[in-house]
């Protein structure tokens, strides 16, 4: 996997100790909607950044042999913007390893946009998206399913396990 950064023991993305894996690019939709400049991005610094590539395996080895850490954050650009890269990732964790621990993915995505993934990531237990755009000047938000504060009142998470999926209110107003 193409990653900008790895942080093997994360406590402020999620309310469990989790491995941080910073993704590699974003296109920059929350700033180009918001009309500021792509600087005011908490993450622009990785922008910059070249990307290293870590074999999933030791991605995979490097967080279970840590005795602290009990999910795995992808965020830190758009996740969704390498999201073949993310899925073999799952893939390896849950069918190889065979481990349930949660993974979060934060995304400036809003559920309608990345309906495909939605479905896809839906296959699996215990995967937890972040949906939406930083919107400057926002009140921030706690976030009960992540148990953090979100930068905007308009950020949320959700379980995308498709049995907790299909009762999401979001999933409720648009199935087809």
């Amino acid at each position: 996997m193409r990653v900008k950064t790895i942080v093997d023991e994360d406590f402020t993305n999620y309310k469990k100790p989790a491995m941080f894996i910073g993704t590699i690019s974003c296109g920059g939709k929350c700033c180009i909607e918001a009309g500021i400049p792509l600087s005011v991005c908490q993450n622009d610094g990785w922008r910059s950044c070249a990307p290293i590539t870590i074999d999933d395996n030791e991605l995979c080895h490097r967080y279970l042999t840590n005795p602290l850490t009990k999910a795995v954050v992808f965020g830190g650009l758009e996740p969704m913007e390498q999201f073949e890269e993310l899925l073999t990732f799952l893939d390896l964790f849950r069918d190889t390893y065979d481990c349930e621990d949660d993974v979060v993915i934060y995304t400036g995505y809003y559920p309608e946009e990345i309906p495909d993934q939605l479905h896809t990531l839906s296959l699996y237990e215990n995967v937890f998206v972040k949906f939406g755009r930083y919107i400057p000047n926002k009140p921030h938000r706690f976030d009960p399913v992540l148990g953090v504060e979100l930068a905007s009142d308009n950020q949320y998470a959700a379980n995308v396990f498709w049995p907790f999926w299909r009762n999401n209110e979001y999933a409720n107003q648009h199935q087809s």
